[in-house]
Protein backbone atom coordinates (compact mmCIF):
# COMPACT_ATOMS: atom_id res chain seq x y z
CA UNK A 1 0.00 0.00 0.00
CA UNK A 2 1.40 3.43 -0.89
CA UNK A 3 1.51 6.80 0.97
CA UNK A 4 -1.54 7.85 -0.89
CA UNK A 5 -3.70 4.53 0.30
CA UNK A 6 -2.93 5.00 3.87
CA UNK A 7 -5.24 5.99 6.13
CA UNK A 8 -4.75 9.10 7.83
CA UNK A 9 -5.36 9.97 11.50
CA UNK A 10 -6.52 13.16 13.38
CA UNK A 11 -4.93 12.13 16.53
CA UNK A 12 -1.35 12.42 14.60
CA UNK A 13 -1.54 16.47 14.59
CA UNK A 14 -1.92 16.41 17.92
CA UNK A 15 1.46 17.89 18.24
CA UNK A 16 1.08 20.81 15.85
CA UNK A 17 -2.39 21.43 17.80
CA UNK A 18 -0.25 21.68 21.51
CA UNK A 19 2.35 24.34 19.65
CA UNK A 20 -0.64 26.57 18.16
CA UNK A 21 -2.63 26.75 21.61
CA UNK A 22 0.34 27.27 23.79
CA UNK A 23 1.73 30.23 21.30
CA UNK A 24 -1.92 31.57 21.30
CA UNK A 25 -2.86 31.05 24.48
CA UNK A 26 0.02 33.02 25.84
CA UNK A 27 -0.11 35.46 23.39
CA UNK A 28 -3.78 36.11 23.65
CA UNK A 29 -3.29 36.14 27.99
CA UNK A 30 -0.44 38.76 27.79
CA UNK A 31 -0.70 40.92 24.54
CA UNK A 32 2.19 39.92 23.72
CA UNK A 33 2.94 37.24 20.77
CA UNK A 34 6.40 36.89 21.32
CA UNK A 35 6.00 36.76 24.86
CA UNK A 36 6.22 32.59 24.28
CA UNK A 37 9.15 31.68 22.20
CA UNK A 38 8.65 29.42 19.44
CA UNK A 39 11.50 27.71 20.15
CA UNK A 40 9.93 26.54 23.77
CA UNK A 41 6.33 25.56 22.01
CA UNK A 42 8.18 23.32 19.52
CA UNK A 43 9.97 21.60 22.13
CA UNK A 44 6.71 20.94 24.35
CA UNK A 45 5.22 19.84 20.71
CA UNK A 46 7.97 17.46 20.19
CA UNK A 47 7.57 16.20 23.55
CA UNK A 48 4.22 15.22 22.86
CA UNK A 49 4.61 13.61 19.55
CA UNK A 50 7.14 11.47 21.65
CA UNK A 51 4.58 10.40 23.95
CA UNK A 52 2.43 9.66 21.54
CA UNK A 53 2.15 5.94 19.37
CA UNK A 54 2.88 3.51 22.31
CA UNK A 55 3.42 1.03 19.23
CA UNK A 56 7.24 2.53 18.32
CA UNK A 57 9.91 2.36 20.80
CA UNK A 58 11.56 5.20 21.93
CA UNK A 59 14.53 3.71 19.75
CA UNK A 60 12.22 3.59 16.33
CA UNK A 61 11.12 7.41 16.90
CA UNK A 62 14.92 8.89 17.58
CA UNK A 63 15.62 6.76 13.94
CA UNK A 64 12.41 8.18 12.86
CA UNK A 65 13.40 11.97 13.42
CA UNK A 66 16.94 11.25 12.60
CA UNK A 67 16.06 10.46 9.07
CA UNK A 68 13.58 13.55 9.07
CA UNK A 69 16.50 15.58 9.83
CA UNK A 70 19.42 14.34 7.94
CA UNK A 71 17.11 15.12 4.77
CA UNK A 72 18.93 17.13 2.06
CA UNK A 73 16.69 19.94 1.77
CA UNK A 74 16.82 20.45 6.03
CA UNK A 75 20.11 20.28 6.03
CA UNK A 76 20.72 22.46 3.35
CA UNK A 77 18.31 24.63 4.12
CA UNK A 78 19.98 25.49 7.53
CA UNK A 79 23.60 25.53 6.02
CA UNK A 80 21.88 28.57 3.73
CA UNK A 81 20.56 30.41 6.82
CA UNK A 82 23.76 30.24 8.49
CA UNK A 83 25.70 31.80 5.27
CA UNK A 84 23.36 34.47 4.91
CA UNK A 85 24.08 35.40 8.25
CA UNK A 86 27.18 35.66 7.75
CA UNK A 87 26.70 38.07 4.11
CA UNK A 88 24.27 40.09 6.18
CA UNK A 89 26.16 40.65 9.07
CA UNK A 90 29.08 41.38 6.80
CA UNK A 91 27.44 43.62 5.08
CA UNK A 92 25.57 45.27 7.42
CA UNK A 93 28.71 46.11 9.62
CA UNK A 94 30.63 47.40 6.37
CA UNK A 95 28.31 49.96 5.86
CA UNK A 96 25.95 48.79 3.28
CA UNK A 97 22.81 49.37 4.53
CA UNK A 98 23.03 52.94 5.40
CA UNK A 99 24.29 53.20 1.79
CA UNK A 100 22.12 51.82 -0.04
CA UNK A 101 19.51 53.80 1.67
CA UNK A 102 20.85 56.81 1.58
CA UNK A 103 21.59 56.32 -2.17
CA UNK A 104 17.52 55.31 -2.70
CA UNK A 105 16.55 58.79 -0.66
CA UNK A 106 19.58 60.28 -2.57
CA UNK A 107 17.62 60.01 -6.28
CA UNK A 108 14.36 60.10 -5.25
CA UNK A 109 12.23 62.62 -7.37
CA UNK A 110 10.50 65.72 -5.97
CA UNK A 111 6.49 65.63 -5.34
CA UNK A 112 6.73 61.02 -4.71
CA UNK A 113 8.64 61.12 -1.73
CA UNK A 114 6.06 58.63 -0.19
CA UNK A 115 6.07 56.55 -3.71
CA UNK A 116 9.44 56.64 -3.31
CA UNK A 117 9.85 55.28 0.37
CA UNK A 118 8.27 52.30 -1.39
CA UNK A 119 10.64 51.92 -3.89
CA UNK A 120 13.05 51.79 -2.17
CA UNK A 121 12.28 49.44 0.75
CA UNK A 122 11.61 47.33 -2.17
CA UNK A 123 15.08 47.62 -3.70
CA UNK A 124 16.39 47.42 0.12
CA UNK A 125 14.37 44.27 0.81
CA UNK A 126 15.62 42.30 -2.11
CA UNK A 127 18.84 42.99 -1.75
CA UNK A 128 19.03 42.18 1.85
CA UNK A 129 16.50 39.49 2.11
CA UNK A 130 14.93 40.91 5.18
CA UNK A 131 11.73 42.87 6.16
CA UNK A 132 12.67 43.56 9.82
CA UNK A 133 16.11 45.04 8.70
CA UNK A 134 14.37 47.04 5.94
CA UNK A 135 11.97 48.32 8.50
CA UNK A 136 14.05 49.18 10.91
CA UNK A 137 16.86 51.20 8.47
CA UNK A 138 13.52 53.06 6.92
CA UNK A 139 11.03 53.72 9.49
CA UNK A 140 12.83 56.53 11.37
CA UNK A 141 13.45 57.96 7.78
CA UNK A 142 9.57 57.71 7.07
CA UNK A 143 9.15 59.67 10.21
CA UNK A 144 11.09 62.80 9.27
CA UNK A 145 9.78 62.96 5.64
CA UNK A 146 6.33 63.02 7.48
CA UNK A 147 7.31 65.46 9.77
CA UNK A 148 8.79 67.66 7.42
CA UNK A 149 6.77 67.70 4.66
CA UNK A 150 3.41 67.48 5.95
CA UNK A 151 2.66 63.71 4.64
CA UNK A 152 0.54 61.57 6.99
CA UNK A 153 3.12 59.34 9.62
CA UNK A 154 0.71 56.58 8.50
CA UNK A 155 0.99 56.65 4.92
CA UNK A 156 4.44 57.21 5.09
CA UNK A 157 5.16 54.08 7.55
CA UNK A 158 2.47 52.02 5.66
CA UNK A 159 5.07 52.60 2.45
CA UNK A 160 7.92 51.34 4.16
CA UNK A 161 6.20 48.36 5.50
CA UNK A 162 4.81 47.78 1.66
CA UNK A 163 8.18 48.08 0.32
CA UNK A 164 9.68 45.50 3.08
CA UNK A 165 7.46 42.72 2.37
CA UNK A 166 7.73 42.90 -1.26
CA UNK A 167 11.66 41.80 -0.95
CA UNK A 168 10.91 39.52 1.84
CA UNK A 169 8.85 37.46 -0.37
CA UNK A 170 11.12 37.69 -3.34
CA UNK A 171 14.71 38.23 -1.96
CA UNK A 172 16.81 34.91 -2.92
CA UNK A 173 18.49 35.53 -0.31
CA UNK A 174 15.46 35.99 2.36
CA UNK A 175 14.78 33.02 4.82
CA UNK A 176 11.42 32.94 3.77
CA UNK A 177 12.53 32.26 0.19
CA UNK A 178 15.31 29.70 1.36
CA UNK A 179 12.68 27.67 3.05
CA UNK A 180 10.33 27.50 0.50
CA UNK A 181 12.62 26.22 -2.41
CA UNK A 182 14.20 24.14 -0.03
CA UNK A 183 10.92 22.27 1.53
CA UNK A 184 9.72 21.83 -2.66
CA UNK A 185 12.66 20.99 -3.82
CA UNK A 186 13.11 23.46 -6.65
CA UNK A 187 15.58 26.01 -7.62
CA UNK A 188 15.89 29.45 -6.34
CA UNK A 189 16.05 31.05 -9.75
CA UNK A 190 12.76 29.22 -10.76
CA UNK A 191 11.22 30.57 -7.66
CA UNK A 192 12.12 33.86 -8.22
CA UNK A 193 10.67 34.04 -11.70
CA UNK A 194 7.63 31.93 -11.22
CA UNK A 195 7.28 34.80 -7.63
CA UNK A 196 7.80 37.52 -10.07
CA UNK A 197 5.12 37.74 -12.47
CA UNK A 198 2.76 36.79 -10.15
CA UNK A 199 3.80 40.11 -7.31
CA UNK A 200 4.64 42.82 -10.32
CA UNK A 201 1.26 43.86 -10.85
CA UNK A 202 0.71 44.11 -7.37
CA UNK A 203 3.96 46.21 -7.06
CA UNK A 204 2.98 48.05 -10.01
CA UNK A 205 -0.24 49.03 -8.52
CA UNK A 206 0.90 49.39 -4.83
CA UNK A 207 3.16 52.31 -6.58
CA UNK A 208 0.74 54.32 -8.49
CA UNK A 209 -1.63 54.00 -5.08
CA UNK A 210 1.15 55.72 -2.73
CA UNK A 211 1.81 58.27 -6.10
CA UNK A 212 -2.43 59.12 -6.23
CA UNK A 213 -3.04 59.62 -2.73
CA UNK A 214 0.35 62.11 -2.45
CA UNK A 215 -0.40 63.71 -5.90
CA UNK A 216 0.83 66.96 -5.94
CA UNK A 217 2.31 67.63 -3.15
CA UNK A 218 6.03 68.89 -3.18
CA UNK A 219 8.24 68.27 -0.17
CA UNK A 220 12.63 69.11 1.10
CA UNK A 221 14.24 65.99 1.57
CA UNK A 222 15.14 66.11 5.43
CA UNK A 223 19.29 65.93 6.31
CA UNK A 224 22.16 64.67 4.80
CA UNK A 225 22.14 61.26 3.30
CA UNK A 226 26.33 61.05 1.99
CA UNK A 227 26.33 57.28 0.33
CA UNK A 228 29.30 55.12 -1.27
CA UNK A 229 28.47 53.50 -4.24
CA UNK A 230 31.31 50.77 -3.29
CA UNK A 231 29.26 49.95 -0.39
CA UNK A 232 26.33 49.11 -2.08
CA UNK A 233 27.98 46.59 -4.65
CA UNK A 234 28.43 43.66 -2.22
CA UNK A 235 24.31 43.79 -2.87
CA UNK A 236 24.00 44.08 -6.11
CA UNK A 237 26.74 41.41 -6.53
CA UNK A 238 24.76 39.17 -4.44
CA UNK A 239 21.28 39.86 -6.33
CA UNK A 240 22.93 39.81 -9.78
CA UNK A 241 24.77 36.13 -9.02
CA UNK A 242 21.31 34.71 -7.79
CA UNK A 243 19.19 36.32 -11.11
CA UNK A 244 22.18 34.24 -13.32
CA UNK A 245 21.81 30.74 -11.49
CA UNK A 246 25.06 30.61 -9.68
CA UNK A 247 24.71 28.65 -6.86
CA UNK A 248 23.63 30.24 -4.01
CA UNK A 249 26.48 29.23 -1.21
CA UNK A 250 29.11 30.58 -3.93
CA UNK A 251 27.04 33.55 -4.15
CA UNK A 252 26.84 34.04 -0.78
CA UNK A 253 29.98 33.23 -0.02
CA UNK A 254 31.06 35.74 -2.76
CA UNK A 255 29.16 38.32 -1.23
CA UNK A 256 30.77 37.81 2.51
CA UNK A 257 34.20 38.06 1.37
CA UNK A 258 33.25 41.11 -0.70
CA UNK A 259 31.77 43.06 2.20
CA UNK A 260 34.32 42.05 4.47
CA UNK A 261 37.20 43.43 1.73
CA UNK A 262 34.60 46.75 1.70
CA UNK A 263 34.76 47.22 4.92
CA UNK A 264 38.24 46.88 6.13
CA UNK A 265 39.24 48.74 2.98
CA UNK A 266 36.89 51.63 4.37
CA UNK A 267 37.70 51.60 7.94
CA UNK A 268 34.22 50.10 8.80
CA UNK A 269 36.10 47.28 11.00
CA UNK A 270 39.43 46.34 11.65
CA UNK A 271 40.89 42.77 9.66
CA UNK A 272 40.71 42.04 13.40
CA UNK A 273 37.32 41.86 13.56
CA UNK A 274 36.73 39.70 10.43
CA UNK A 275 35.65 37.17 12.49
CA UNK A 276 33.54 38.64 15.17
CA UNK A 277 31.69 40.33 11.88
CA UNK A 278 31.04 37.24 10.62
CA UNK A 279 30.01 35.43 13.81
CA UNK A 280 27.96 37.44 14.80
CA UNK A 281 25.72 37.31 11.77
CA UNK A 282 25.70 33.54 11.72
CA UNK A 283 24.79 34.20 15.50
CA UNK A 284 21.25 36.03 14.33
CA UNK A 285 20.25 32.99 12.39
CA UNK A 286 20.65 30.38 15.14
CA UNK A 287 16.50 30.60 16.35
CA UNK A 288 15.27 30.22 13.04
CA UNK A 289 17.81 27.04 12.36
CA UNK A 290 17.31 25.20 15.45
CA UNK A 291 13.76 25.94 14.58
CA UNK A 292 13.86 24.11 11.53
CA UNK A 293 15.49 21.35 12.70
CA UNK A 294 12.83 21.05 15.59
CA UNK A 295 9.86 21.12 13.37
CA UNK A 296 11.50 18.73 10.92
CA UNK A 297 11.36 16.32 14.29
CA UNK A 298 7.97 16.88 14.79
CA UNK A 299 6.53 16.64 11.22
CA UNK A 300 8.88 13.30 11.05
CA UNK A 301 6.55 11.88 13.82
CA UNK A 302 3.34 13.34 12.62
CA UNK A 303 3.72 12.07 9.47
CA UNK A 304 4.71 8.87 10.20
CA UNK A 305 2.18 8.35 12.54
CA UNK A 306 -0.56 9.36 9.72
CA UNK A 307 -1.23 12.92 10.46
CA UNK A 308 0.25 14.45 6.84
CA UNK A 309 -1.64 11.84 5.14
CA UNK A 310 -4.72 12.93 7.19
CA UNK A 311 -4.50 16.67 5.83
CA UNK A 312 -4.31 15.34 2.24
CA UNK A 313 -7.14 13.49 2.76
CA UNK A 314 -9.27 16.27 3.86
CA UNK A 315 -8.25 18.44 1.33
CA UNK A 316 -8.44 15.84 -1.58
CA UNK A 317 -12.03 15.73 -0.73
CA UNK A 318 -12.73 18.95 -1.22
CA UNK A 319 -10.56 20.24 -3.97
CA UNK A 320 -9.96 18.77 -7.58
CA UNK A 321 -7.15 19.43 -9.74
CA UNK A 322 -3.94 22.22 -9.90
CA UNK A 323 -6.31 24.49 -9.64
CA UNK A 324 -7.75 23.43 -6.18
CA UNK A 325 -4.59 21.91 -5.01
CA UNK A 326 -3.13 25.23 -5.33
CA UNK A 327 -6.05 26.91 -3.15
CA UNK A 328 -4.94 24.05 -0.24
CA UNK A 329 -1.47 25.14 -0.41
CA UNK A 330 -2.78 28.95 0.04
CA UNK A 331 -5.00 28.64 2.54
CA UNK A 332 -2.89 25.85 4.88
CA UNK A 333 0.26 28.83 4.17
CA UNK A 334 -2.52 31.82 5.43
CA UNK A 335 -3.52 29.68 8.13
CA UNK A 336 -0.54 28.56 9.58
CA UNK A 337 1.08 31.98 9.55
CA UNK A 338 -1.88 33.37 11.29
CA UNK A 339 -1.53 31.19 14.20
CA UNK A 340 2.49 31.76 14.42
CA UNK A 341 2.75 35.15 13.18
CA UNK A 342 6.21 34.35 11.44
CA UNK A 343 6.29 33.87 7.77
CA UNK A 344 9.51 31.36 8.03
CA UNK A 345 8.09 29.33 10.93
CA UNK A 346 4.96 29.03 9.04
CA UNK A 347 6.66 27.93 5.53
CA UNK A 348 9.04 25.55 7.85
CA UNK A 349 5.69 23.76 9.46
CA UNK A 350 3.23 23.82 6.08
CA UNK A 351 6.48 22.91 3.57
CA UNK A 352 6.02 19.24 4.01
CA UNK A 353 2.40 19.41 3.85
CA UNK A 354 2.34 21.45 0.87
CA UNK A 355 5.06 19.21 -0.78
CA UNK A 356 2.84 16.13 -0.38
CA UNK A 357 -0.22 18.09 -1.47
CA UNK A 358 1.82 19.57 -5.04
CA UNK A 359 3.39 16.03 -5.76
CA UNK A 360 -0.37 14.28 -5.56
CA UNK A 361 -2.02 17.43 -7.83
CA UNK A 362 1.27 17.53 -10.28
CA UNK A 363 1.96 21.29 -9.15
CA UNK A 364 5.34 22.38 -10.18
CA UNK A 365 7.85 22.91 -7.03
CA UNK A 366 8.64 26.56 -8.02
CA UNK A 367 5.21 27.37 -8.02
CA UNK A 368 4.05 25.58 -4.72
CA UNK A 369 7.16 27.17 -3.34
CA UNK A 370 5.66 30.65 -4.65
CA UNK A 371 2.49 29.64 -3.20
CA UNK A 372 4.07 28.92 0.26
CA UNK A 373 6.17 32.04 0.83
CA UNK A 374 3.28 34.66 -1.02
CA UNK A 375 0.36 33.74 0.96
CA UNK A 376 2.31 33.56 4.28
CA UNK A 377 3.94 36.98 3.51
CA UNK A 378 0.60 38.45 3.15
CA UNK A 379 -0.67 37.48 6.46
CA UNK A 380 2.31 38.39 7.64
CA UNK A 381 2.29 41.78 6.16
CA UNK A 382 -1.30 42.56 7.68
CA UNK A 383 -1.25 41.03 10.59
CA UNK A 384 -1.72 43.75 13.45
CA UNK A 385 0.29 41.28 15.90
CA UNK A 386 3.39 40.30 13.77
CA UNK A 387 6.71 41.29 14.11
CA UNK A 388 6.47 43.63 11.01
CA UNK A 389 4.34 45.76 12.19
CA UNK A 390 4.98 46.03 15.70
CA UNK A 391 8.58 46.71 15.05
CA UNK A 392 7.14 49.53 12.43
CA UNK A 393 5.06 50.51 15.62
CA UNK A 394 7.59 50.78 17.71
CA UNK A 395 9.90 53.42 15.82
CA UNK A 396 7.25 55.70 14.96
CA UNK A 397 5.21 55.43 17.63
CA UNK A 398 1.90 54.61 15.95
CA UNK A 399 -0.38 51.75 16.48
CA UNK A 400 -0.38 48.93 14.27
CA UNK A 401 -4.18 49.62 13.43
CA UNK A 402 -3.33 53.15 12.05
CA UNK A 403 -0.74 51.72 9.90
CA UNK A 404 -2.94 48.98 8.75
CA UNK A 405 -5.21 51.06 6.14
CA UNK A 406 -2.00 51.51 4.05
CA UNK A 407 -0.67 48.26 3.58
CA UNK A 408 -2.47 47.53 0.43
CA UNK A 409 0.64 45.74 -1.15
CA UNK A 410 -0.09 42.51 0.48
CA UNK A 411 -3.49 42.50 -0.12
CA UNK A 412 -2.82 43.11 -4.44
CA UNK A 413 -0.32 40.60 -3.81
CA UNK A 414 -3.42 38.26 -2.40
CA UNK A 415 -5.50 39.21 -4.80
CA UNK A 416 -2.74 38.70 -7.84
CA UNK A 417 -1.72 35.45 -6.90
CA UNK A 418 -5.58 34.70 -6.93
CA UNK A 419 -5.98 35.50 -10.52
CA UNK A 420 -3.19 33.30 -11.35
CA UNK A 421 -4.62 30.48 -9.58
CA UNK A 422 -8.01 30.95 -11.12
CA UNK A 423 -6.89 31.39 -14.54
CA UNK A 424 -5.02 28.33 -14.84
CA UNK A 425 -6.55 25.84 -17.49
CA UNK A 426 -8.73 22.71 -15.88
CA UNK A 427 -7.00 19.79 -15.73
CA UNK A 428 -8.10 16.86 -16.75
CA UNK A 429 -6.30 14.07 -14.85
CA UNK A 430 -6.80 16.53 -11.40
CA UNK A 431 -4.53 13.63 -9.21
CA UNK A 432 -2.21 10.82 -9.64
CA UNK A 433 -3.96 7.47 -9.53
CA UNK A 434 -3.13 5.49 -6.25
Amino acid sequence: MDQQEEKGRLIALLPIGIFLIIFLGVGWLTGDFYRMPAIVGFLIALVVAFCQNRRLSFADKIQVISKGVGNENIVTMCLIFLSAGAFSGAVTRAGGMESTVNLGLSVLPAGIAVAGLFLIGCFISLSMGTSMGTIAALTPIAVGISEKTGFSMAICVGAVVCGAMFGDNLSMISDTTIAAVKTQGCEMKDKYKANFFIVLPAAVLTLLFFVAITWGKNYVLPGEHPYQIIRVLPYLGVLAGALLGVNVFVVLLFGTVFSLVVGVGTGAFAVSEIFTVIGEGVTGMYDITVISLIVACIVSLVREYGGIQCIIQFIKKRIRGKKGGELGIAALAALVDLCTANNTVAIVIAGPIAKEISDVYEITPKRSASLLDIFTSVCQGLIPYGAQLLQASSLSGLTPFEIMPYLVYPILMAISALFFIILRKSDKNPAKSG
